[in-house]
């Protein structure tokens, strides 16, 4: 598990064969680093007397980020968890009716479980990305490339798990189910892309 294992450890799993950790682990991964640097703005900011005026604000952000980062760590476990049953699922033997039918609807459940979990990881990379644009421009101007740097994490922990629910997503049966994971993964995919646009502009403008 991520939270268990050395950064040296995990990488070396990552770019080994084996089906996990993969992309959605990495993207996880991502995020909680994105978390981390936005952190680091604010601790550089809070106690400052130039920021006062904005302390009590990034506190309480400071406060959700912590809780961000956990839960991008645990999203990254939760997807290898999510992700060996639908690689067994597609192993499934087919060659009669009833064999196909328990496969289809094995295969459902799993394709399930496994696009929720990159999709809640899209979810909180748009949050952490929120709160990381009020920090980009009201955190210390000294860790303003910080900023820039945790948005840049954010927006890949975001991309990431996209491509997951994508892949997911183009091998479930046609429903509205479907559409609507196709539907809430486009919307937050422009919503974060958004955001980390705009962040990369405050962030360049406070550098100059």
């Amino acid at each position: 598990m991520v939270k268990q294992e050395v950064l040296e450890s995990f990488l070396s799993d990552l770019a080994s064969k084996r089906p996990v950790p993969g992309g959605g682990g990495a993207s996880g991964v991502a995020g909680a680093l994105g978390t981390a640097l936005s952190l680091m703005v604010i601790s550089l900011t809070v106690g400052k007397k130039k920021y006062r005026a904005c302390e009590e604000e990034l506190t309480a952000i400071r406060d959700r980020l912590e809780e961000l980062k956990e839960q991008f760590l645990t999203l990254a476990d939760r997807d290898e968890e999510v992700f060996l049953p639908l690689s067994k699922a597609y192993s499934l033997p087919k060659d009669t009716a009833k064999e196909e039918a328990y496969r289809k609807k094995v295969m459902g459940e799993a394709l399930k479980a496994a696009t929720e979990v990159p999709l809640t990881t899209m979810e909180t990379a748009v949050e952490a990305l929120k709160l990381t644009k009020t920090v980009a421009e009201k955190g210390s101007k000294l860790a303003i490339s910080d900023a820039g740097c945790a948005a840049s994490f954010l927006n890949t922990a975001l991309v990431g798990a996209s491509y997951n629910v994508v892949i997911n997503v183009n091998s479930m049966e046609e429903g509205e189910e479907k559409e609507t994971y196709k539907t809430r993964s486009g919307s937050l995919l422009a919503e974060g892309n958004e955001l980390s646009a705009m962040i990369r502009e405050t962030v360049l403008e406070r550098l100059n």
